[in-house]
């Protein structure tokens, strides 16, 4: 099925992209179950918004009265010292499939990642995706973005590029911003290099099968459009 255009009317207004994301989510994880051996498992992550725990001391901690539980004395929490500083931050959607390697307890080795508009939307939201990406490849994890979001005009893999100070030549050009691109970490003789797989996309055309490396595996076929025809089918689109 040809890619349609999730984030304008008429789809928007009766099937939100949130919803449509989680079953593409749902459809990638179905998809890799049928390739990966059981040594693996995968997981899907939807988050969106800030997704760090409140202050505790924003909340009612009871009366001091409260008698100590397992007999033991009651123990004050400790009060750090004021900050140095407090800045503001940015904290990037989660909407992703995690694959993990059982081998040696549940190690993350590869990530699906579906941009949201949030991801795109402000220069500190471009820069926190990328930075989430980034600590992804320097972890050693292959990561495979998939970007068609069409209401934000900006190119999640040229933030990346920046900030990893990669040469101009594997940046996508500056009228492109849908896309999908594989990111392979990997070590060859002395070296630490990235390998990348990158291909625009556009409304209307089908989505490609994309390199998907799972270390200790080897490199999975993802067929992308598998996965979003499976989860139209899914919405009735």
């Amino acid at each position: 099925m040809p890619l349609l255009d999730h984030f304008h009317p008429p789809i928007v207004s009766r099937r939100p992209w949130e919803s449509f994301h989680s079953l593409w989510c749902g459809a990638i994880l179905d998809q890799l179950n049928e390739m990966l051996p059981p040594r693996y498992f995968g997981a899907v992550q939807v988050h969106l918004g800030a997704q760090v725990e409140a202050d505790v001391a924003e909340f009612d901690q009871g009366s001091d009265s409260e008698p100590p539980t397992n007999g033991k004395a009651a123990v004050a929490a400790w009060a750090p010292p004021k900050a140095t500083h407090t800045v503001p931050a940015v904290f990037p959607d989660d909407i992703e499939v995690r694959i993990f390697d059982t081998r040696d307890g549940a190690v993350l080795v590869a990530v699906v990642e579906l941009v949201s508009p949030g991801n795109k939307d402000r220069p500190e939201a471009r820069d926190a995706f990328a930075a989430k990406c980034a600590a992804y490849l320097q972890c050693g994890v292959s990561l495979l973005v998939v970007d068609v979001v069409t209401s934000r005009r900006a190119n999640l893999h040229n933030a990346l590029t920046a900030l990893l100070r990669w040469p101009p030549a594997v940046a996508l050009s500056n009228e492109t911003f849908l896309y999908a691109a594989t990111y392979h970490p990997v070590r060859r003789g002395e070296s630490n290099l990235i390998d990348t797989w990158l291909v625009p996309l556009s409304v209307g055309q089908q989505l490609p099968v994309m390199p998907l490396p799972v270390r200790g595996l080897g490199c999975l076929p993802l067929d992308i459009e598998a996965g979003y025809t499976r989860a139209r089918q899914s919405s009735r689109l």
